[in-house]
């Protein structure tokens, strides 16, 4: 199984819309957003990934098929350093999930970025916490922070590679 990523170009601005319409819908379980009048979830950073420096927009492909994408961006929660980066948005379609999609895409990302990362997830999204629990315990062979408290919506791990 080959796993690549592509840098997301403004062309493929689109596609972006397109999958991450999937990935709010599946994230509607945990968000409980609702879709408005057109039918569309929507994402207000869409344009943000082509005009701020510091994000990097990134399509997964598996065997040169579209399997995901992930959104690198400056913006954290917890890590306030000038030079720290998260994911926006990580999302592997379904059909992928549960064969190392996820690990080696994340992995490849790290790699292609070092520095200081800050990984974030909903509290209430038990999958996403068990994946990056995974995905950042083998990356820094359990040399890393956990951030968040018990009454905050969102929590996650820091580390630097």
């Amino acid at each position: 199984m080959d796993i690549t990523l592509q840098i997301l170009q403004v062309d493929d601005k689109s596609l972006l819309i397109r999958l991450m319409e999937l990935y709010n819908y599946e994230f509607s379980i945990y968000s409980n957003e609702d879709i408005n009048e057109y039918g569309y979830y929507g994402y207000g950073h869409i344009d943000d990934y082509w005009n701020e420096e510091g994000r990097f927009p990134y399509l997964i492909r598996v065997d040169g098929k579209i399997a995901g994408f992930a959104l690198i961006c400056p913006h954290c929660d917890y890590r306030k350093e000038k030079d720290a980066r998260c994911f926006g948005e990580f999302f592997v379609m379904l059909k992928y999930r549960r064969m190392g999609v996820g690990l080696k895409a994340a992995t490849q990302l790290f790699d292609k970025h070092p520095g200081l990362w800050e990984i974030c997830f909903w509290r209430n999204n038990v999958p996403a916490s068990k994946f990056w629990q995974k995905v950042v315990s083998q990356y820094t062979n359990n040399q890393y922070q956990i951030c968040g408290t018990e009454s905050s919506k969102n929590m996650g791990f820091t580390f630097e590679n």
